[in-house]
């Protein structure tokens, strides 16, 4: 007998085959530690659920015994992932820790012999090294073992993630678009395939909702006389599967007639057969009502310009309303063809016009309105219509036949008139009374208060044509004026906007050179001093130094384009500063060219900077004679000019006009509007920087002036400096004078002095630095505004030289803390351009980049006594 617990070695393993890779591991794993043992020794229950679910194409795993131990398929390990081929021979346990406690309640169930199945169970997995939820539908079921009871569960695990996710974002995408439908629609709603039934509609309180299915919706919904276009456009719609679109009528929910527009578009199944109409509508009803009252009101303009023209070339009275009726009939498509007065008893009126219809006699005369009773008569009482049937037949006998003819085939209407107005209509249309809308007959009302005012009217309505014309004419004018004004002040705006950014660079750049320059001219006027006396070396210092003064010269007129240069106010006669430097600018310009001036008397002075002032004069007459080619007459001359609100270069006021005449070649309108950009030039390479007109433009404007040019091609240029005059009354401000330099002292008190100089520049530091102690003064140096305020802590300091342009602090924001710290502190001002913070008003003494070692000592001896 051979004992059935020792495996047999010799076993049959064909259950495996067909296995496909996991199949193969299975056979090659070793299972003695997982309590199942060899392969050998497996029951056949085991055996066979193993073999079966090897040969199925859908994600199967058994979890065999109390532990639940993992053998499962190919499919299966694709959904495992990266956990296979570590999963096989598990417990499930532990192979799935996260969902621990739901595969507990599985084999709990499945081995108690119960059955469990998820449709689109929520799991969160790790999978590819990180947490994430997935779907699938999982169904378990127990598998007996040789002894009927459960020995393991079967698992078919089929994931739906990428379905669960489609339908997810597939119901927020519809959301979103009932939404945004719900949003910009007035009514939804939904159709089947052909149109003839309506699945669902929300009226909005606009039409009245469907909740049920309504097969007769059209005739519901849509007016009868717009229903077979609606139809239509329906129909087209079904058989190109295409959007359906139409502006139509629709019932209103309070019996009232109003407008949509409908559009509506197909739901498509896979095999692209329709299976429902969305659609939405937006109620237009006033877009519609504001149409057509335009369109009636624009017939009426043109029936009323088409009668004005007519009855303008009469001046009869009974020809001017003969007319008028006849075009009011044709206009409203009834038979006016005559008008009546009425007595002032209203009993009698009288027939005017021609009145012929074709087969029928005239009926112009004077009748009887009981003779008309056969018509009815349409009073006008407090502006509406009130009918009035009399049907007494009184008609003369030689017209009786007449009138029924014509009102059995016709609408007739003859306007009753009272002393120029309009007080009833006489109207009949296939034997019934007219019923007339209030705006016809407002028309009609409208048309006899034109026409009775006989000549004068005609003369009037010429007048007010003529009236029209004119205005039309104005208002075309003023709109066109006020265009190009825009245009010039959108022009405007946006060259400020360049030239502002221009300069603000400019004035940067200008303001980093004269730090170089300043460090170049200190240490070269130092170096002079020192070096030998050799004439070749003197002279080669001599021209760097000329070269670095150039330098500083183009500085300052970058600084006065982008207009921060340090000004000094003062009261300019512009006569005497002319005067004052014509023989300067004789001997700059030559012999070969001629200096006239003309100044205008009683001239008021102007508050300005007299030295910046000549320099700008001094530059535009070299400008000039180098557009005369050195050889013409330059006539300088000065006038004064009110400015009031319509001009857009200068503030209303009154304004000093200096200006410079040349006989030159003049510039065409491309150059003059360039001309006072900078670095912009007409003469060659080396012989122009572009700044002196754009210089004095920028001075003229930080005066608060202004600039302008005059120039034609062949006939010489004139630059206009104007410049706000001062009050005769006015207190003139105290002159700035300029006095000579005070000159060096050495060997005198200085050394009694401690002075500090501040600048975030190193070289700019050590050359004021090695200036004052060529001076003979003591001197301390501080890289910043905060470095400065810890020396001064420490230590003595008599006078404090700083710069403004620093980072972090200013110097502005030094001086100020400077005051409040040691007011009694004196400070001196050095920068290359005025540049102080809006709204911080410092009274201290300036000194402008790059200055020479004599300015800076003249500086520091104004300073100074008033500490000694």
């Amino acid at each position: 007998m051979t004992d059935s617990t020792q495996p047999n070695l010799n076993a049959d393993l064909s259950w495996l085959d067909g296995g496909g890779e996991v199949g193969a591991l299975i056979r090659a794993f070793d299972w003695g530690p997982t309590g199942l043992g060899p392969l050998e020794a497996w029951p056949q229950s085991l055996r066979t659920a193993t073999g079966m679910l090897l040969l199925s194409p859908v994600p199967i795993v058994l979890l065999w015994g109390e532990k639940g131990i993992m053998i499962y398929n190919d499919a299966y390990s694709v959904f495992a992932g990266g956990r296979h081929p570590q999963l096989l021979g598990s417990e499930v346990r532990k192979g799935w820790d996260e969902i621990a406690d739901f595969n507990d309640n599985v084999m709990r169930v499945g081995l108690a012999g119960g059955t469990l199945a998820y449709r689109d169970q929520r799991l969160t997995l790790q999978r590819s090294g990180k947490p994430e939820p997935v779907w699938m539908n999982l169904d378990y079921s127990p598998v007996l073992d040789e002894t009927g009871k459960p020995g393991g569960v079967i698992a078919i695990v089929v994931e739906t993630t990428e379905r669960v996710r489609a339908e997810e974002r597939l119901r927020e995408s519809e959301s979103r678009f009932r939404a945004l439908v719900n949003s910009t629609s007035d009514i939804v709603y939904r159709m089947n395939p052909q149109w003839s039934r309506m699945i669902q509609l929300d009226g909005r309180g606009f039409i009245a909702d469907t909740t049920e299915p309504s097969p007769d919706w059209l005739a519901g919904y849509v007016p009868p006389d717009e229903q077979p276009r609606v139809r239509e456009a329906i129909d087209d719609a079904v058989t190109s599967k295409g959007m359906f679109e139409l502006e139509h009528r629709v019932k209103r929910i309070d019996g009232s007639i109003g407008w949509v527009i409908s559009r509506a578009v197909p739901v498509l199944n896979e095999d692209g057969d329709i299976t429902e109409w969305f659609g939405a509508a937006g109620d237009i009803s006033v877009r519609k009502a504001a149409e057509q009252a335009l369109r009636e009101n624009e017939a009426r303009l043109r029936f009323l310009d088409a009668l004005n023209e007519q009855t303008a070339k009469s001046t009869d009275a009974d020809e001017i309303l003969s007319t008028s009726t006849r075009m009011v009939g044709e206009h409203l498509g009834v038979g006016i063809c005559a008008y009546a007065d009425m007595d002032d008893d209203e009993d009698g009126f009288t027939i005017r016009g021609d009145w012929r219809l074709p087969g029928y006699s005239s009926i112009v005369g004077r009748y009887s309105l009981k003779a008309f009773g056969h018509l009815a008569v349409s009073r006008l009482r407090d502006g509406k219509p009130l009918i009035i049937e009399d049907n007494r037949r009184e008609l003369p006998p030689d017209e009786s036949a007449t009138f029924q003819a014509i009102g059995v085939t016709a609408t007739i209407c003859i306007p009753l008139i009272k002393r120029g107005k309009l007080t009833a209509l006489m109207a009949i249309h296939d034997g019934q009374p007219r019923q007339w809308h209030l705006r016809e007959l407002a028309l009609l009302d409208e048309v006899t208060e034109r026409s009775w005012a006989h000549i004068a009217r005609v003369r009037a309505e010429a007048d007010v044509r003529e009236g029209e014309r004119r205005f039309r004419e104005e208002l075309e004018q003023q709109v066109a004026e006020r265009s190009a004004a825009l245009e010039r002040t959108q022009a405007h705006i946006r060259q400020a906007q360049k030239m502002e950014a221009l300069g603000s660079l400019t004035g940067g750049i200008a303001h980093d050179f004269n730090n170089l320059l300043m460090a170049v001219q200190g240490s070269l006027e130092l170096l002079r001093e020192r070096m030998p006396q050799d004439p070749l070396l003197l002279r080669l210092v001599d021209n760097a130094r000329a070269g670095a003064e150039r330098g500083s010269s183009l500085t300052r007129r970058m600084l006065a384009f982008a207009r921060r240069q340090d000004l000094k106010y003062e009261r300019v006669d512009l006569r005497a500063l002319v005067d004052g430097m014509t023989e300067l600018m004789q001997r700059s310009l030559g012999p070969t060219v001629t200096v006239e001036t003309h100044f205008a008397s009683g001239l008021p002075a102007v508050e300005a900077d007299g030295n910046q002032l000549e320099a700008a004069l001094l530059n535009l007459a070299v400008n000039a004679r180098d557009a005369m080619d050195g050889v013409g007459t330059i006539v300088i001359g000065t006038s004064e000019a009110w400015v009031g609100a319509g001009d857009e270069r200068l503030a209303p006021g009154h304004y000093v006009r200096l200006s410079l005449a040349d006989t030159g070649a003049g510039m065409d309108e491309h150059t003059l509007k360039r001309a006072t950009e900078p670095f912009f030039t007409t003469k060659g390479v080396g012989k122009g920087t572009g700044l002196g007109l754009s210089m004095a433009h920028g001075l003229a404007e930080q005066l608060g002036g202004a600039l302008v040019l005059h120039s034609e091609p062949n006939r010489g240029t004139t630059a206009e400096i104007w410049l706000p005059a001062m009050a005769p009354t006015a207190e003139a401000p105290a002159a700035v004078r300029v006095e000579a330099p005070t000159p060096p002292l050495r060997g005198g008190t200085e050394g009694r002095f401690t002075i500090m100089t501040v600048d975030d520049d190193d070289l700019v530091r050590a050359t004021t630095q090695e200036m004052l102690e060529d001076l003979g003064y003591v001197v301390l140096s501080a890289r910043s505004g905060a470095e400065a305020l810890r020396l001064l802590a420490a230590s003595h300091v008599d006078l404090v030289v700083t710069d403004h342009a620093m980072p972090q602090m200013t110097g502005a924001q030094l001086a100020m803390q400077l005051r409040e710290q040691w007011p009694a502190l004196p400070v001196i001002m050095a920068t290359g351009y005025a540049d102080l913070p809006a709204g911080v008003q410092l009274d201290l003494p300036r000194l402008a980049k790059p200055y020479s070692q004599a300015t800076l000592a003249d500086a520091v001896a104004r300073a100074l006594p008033a500490i000694g």
